[in-house]
């Protein structure tokens, strides 16, 4: 397992300065044999695993995994999300976008299901990319995964003292200070911040049986919240603001921007479902991978999309659409009524058991990505370690908490927001391509290329689609070009669909209606990329460069140096891909 190639004189790649040299002008070679190298179903959960020592306990059951899905999901977020929606999107009828985005979650969940069914590992997307792609699309989109983690932890362990403060009537300026010193948006430091995500990191460090335990207290909490406040809004809502705006000059009906209206609230609404994915890195630490994953991911989404549709119902019903507050319309509609001003303290408290409950799931979820990761060898063995007494990934998981926490003491909110979610989406898209392409594709026994030209063509005609929907001006031309490319997609699926056969049938559990299902995911991921704004790319961009400036100085040697003295070649797969067709 220690097994190392070594240079001509006997030496690792890292051995000394002038061995290191020599390896750096040695690149390009290694980084044509281990970049696309994928690793196999069999080695992930055998050779891979024990790099980590010990082995993470098996203690989680379905029930542990809807918990952590509703509070990874469930976030903050929600009550700024549905208000900002509603009032410049979709008016009342931002519940059938709540049910819409519902749906394509739960088609996106499908696919890690799959995944992790048959793959019960704590590498998440790194492994179903890894194993589908080669480790540098996996390494790449893995490390912008952990940067959106990292970064919007801290932004909602910041958020968490905004919305403390709000619940106890206090300036959140008196929980925070100024240092002149610091350029600003990095000059306001909050410690109250800095110890929540220090107290998490303790917890998840401690046990992951606890941190289930402490997940499903306090997401018990935010639900009974939700739950208070949709009632609230039911029991003083007008069902007649269902469709009646207060001025009667601006659009009025249940669906007053019309369908286009309606797609446009749904993909702003989407992110507030992003936080499943983080229960998929559970896998490896679930009791009954086969029963208890597709109940737990999925039972999961199918509870926040009712929680939601009803906090739409009765946010709607408060006021009408034109009234309502976009950036905190449960707040803003009880203190305008006399009387009920003490219910923003509830929806306050509420949101930061939702806070604590999301900050804990994602991070779990990131430090068993660094955990798996480490595995790999493309970063420091040192994070893979699982330790003896607590069966848990100690190192990763102290490492990025006091990471998170020194972004969370000095950075401004908006910075933060500013450059999460489009790694999120990015790697929701790989794995729905990669569940496509390990369907169709057997290495050593079909032909890869019909499977990645259907890839290919069907991801070009979804980001054709998008670029008219967002550019075009409205009119009729608009509308028969998208129909025109909607008939071209569905035409494209259903050619690949009737030509190519699947090469390999789950075993255990499957996306059903393949390849409907991915496509569809495919195809909103780049629909919802494209509505992301300039900011988000430029720090894609930068990361993913960044990434790759990792990868080529020292991951691809790293990796290079652990696939040994060549007995096992990851290239050349065949013979261990017999095993993994028998174990699907």
């Amino acid at each position: 397992m220690e097994a190392q190639y070594r240079n001509h004189d006997g030496d690792t790649s890292f051995s000394s300065l002038r061995v290191y040299l020599n390896s750096l002008s040695d690149t390009p070679s290694r980084f044509s044999r281990r970049a696309v190298s994928v690793s196999t179903s069999y080695d992930e959960m055998s050779r891979v695993r024990a790099v980590s020592g010990e082995q993470m306990r098996r203690t989680l059951r379905w029930y542990d995994l809807i918990g952590l899905g509703i509070g990874g999901m469930i976030g903050a977020g929600v009550f700024v999300t549905t208000g900002r929606a509603s009032r410049l999107y979709a008016g009342p009828s931002i519940v059938v976008s709540y049910a819409i985005a519902g749906l394509c979650a739960l088609l996106s969940a499908f696919c890690y299901t799959e995944f992790a069914v048959h793959l019960p590992v704590a590498g998440g997307a790194f492994s179903y990319i890894r194993i589908t792609f080669g480790e540098f699309p996996a390494f790449v989109t893995g490390a912008n995964l952990i940067m959106d983690y990292v970064m919007s932890n801290a932004a909602v362990s910041r958020g968490f003292t905004a919305y403390l403060g709000s619940a106890f009537g206090i300036s959140t300026s008196e929980w925070r200070f100024i240092v002149s010193g610091l350029p600003y948006g990095f000059n306001e430091i909050d410690p109250i911040a800095v110890i929540v995500v220090l107290a998490v990191t303790f917890i998840i460090c401690y046990s992951t049986r606890e941190s289930s335990k402490v997940n499903m207290v306090l997401t018990a909490l935010h639900i009974a919240f939700l739950v208070f406040v949709i009632v609230m809004g039911f029991w003083k809502g007008d069902i007649k603001n269902l469709t009646r705006p207060d001025n009667p000059e601006n659009p009025s009906g249940f669906f007053p921007f019309g369908v286009s209206g309606v797609f446009n609230g749904a993909a702003m609404v989407y992110l507030s479902y992003i936080g499943y994915d983080a229960v998929s890195t559970m896998a490896e630490e679930v009791k009954d991978p086969v029963k208890d994953i597709p109940m737990g991911i999925s039972g999961s989404v199918a509870i926040v999309i009712v929680l939601y549709c009803l906090m739409a119902i009765s946010m709607s019903m408060l006021l009408p659409y034109d009234l309502i507050d976009a950036e905190a319309p449960y707040s803003a509609a009880f203190s305008k009524s006399e009387g009920w001003e003490w219910v923003t303290k509830v929806v306050g408290i509420g949101a930061s058991f939702g806070i604590l409950t999301s900050l804990l799931v994602a991070m779990l979820g990131q430090a068993r990505y660094m955990c798996v990761i480490g595995r790999s060898r493309v970063v420091p063995i040192w994070f893979a370690k699982v330790h003896p007494k607590t069966s848990t990934p100690v190192n990763a998981s102290a490492f990025l908490g006091i990471f998170t926490a020194f972004l969370a003491l000095f950075t401004d909110l908006n910075v933060l927001l500013n450059l999460v979610s489009i790694g999120t989406l990015f790697v929701f898209y790989m794995v729905a391509n990669a569940v496509i392409f390990r369907r169709y594709v057997a290495v050593g026994y079909t032909k890869p290329w019909p499977t990645l030209s259907f890839l290919c063509l069907f991801s070009i005609t979804s980001i054709f689609f998008t670029l008219v929907w967002q550019l075009a001006p409205r009119g009729p031309p608009k509308w028969f070009i998208l129909g025109a490319s909607a008939v071209t997609a569905i035409a494209i699926v259903q050619i690949f669909h009737c030509v190519v056969p699947q090469a390999r049938i789950p075993e255990f559990w499957g996306v059903p209606l393949m390849p409907w299902t991915p496509c569809v995911s495919i195809f909103l991921n780049i629909f919802l990329l494209g509505s992301l704004d300039a900011p988000s790319y430029i720090r894609f961009g930068f990361f993913s460069g960044l990434a790759i400036l990792i990868y080529v100085f020292y991951s691809v040697h790293a990796s290079y140096d652990a696939e040994g003295d060549g007995s096992l070649d990851f290239k050349d797969v065949e013979s261990l891909e017999r095993i993994n067709i028998v174990l699907s």
